[in-house]
């Protein structure tokens, strides 16, 4: 944290998250900034890779892809997305997201606000899908 309360985080500082799919890293969220009101971060997935479905209670999330395309399942309906297209996700919105393209996507997502309790925030709707072999 700086003097006036902003905080600076690299992508590097985080450990990739890879229990559900992908690599997930929240960069700015109550463990690493201490914000109160959501929290944002990048997932990156390998062609091929997804994110399992899951949905969030409390939490809107905004998805926008930077790098690649993906598919994102609501409710079972493929939503395909390009680099530099956003997708609101509503509370209770089951949603999975697929790497379809044929190079690495990079999906930068806020979500808000946070649940009363982290174990809260997320329920997952399926298992994760089994760990990418090294290339």
């Amino acid at each position: 944290m700086t003097d006036t309360g902003t905080a600076r985080i690299s992508v590097h500082d985080v450990t990739a998250d890879r229990r559900r799919g992908g690599e997930l890293r929240v960069l700015l969220g109550p463990k690493t900034v201490g914000s109160t009101s959501g929290f944002m971060g990048v997932a990156t997935l390998a062609p091929g890779d997804r994110i399992a479905e899951h949905y969030h209670p409390y939490s809107e999330e905004f998805l926008y892809v930077a790098r690649g395309a993906i598919t994102v399942d609501l409710d079972d309906r493929p939503v395909p997305l390009a680099a530099g297209e956003a997708l609101f996700v509503p509370r209770h919105v089951r949603h999975r997201l697929r790497n379809t393209g044929d190079e690495p996507a990079e999906v930068v997502f806020h979500l808000g606000p946070l649940a009363p309790r982290p174990e809260l925030g997320h329920v997952d709707t399926e298992g994760a899908p089994p760990p990418r072999k090294p290339s």
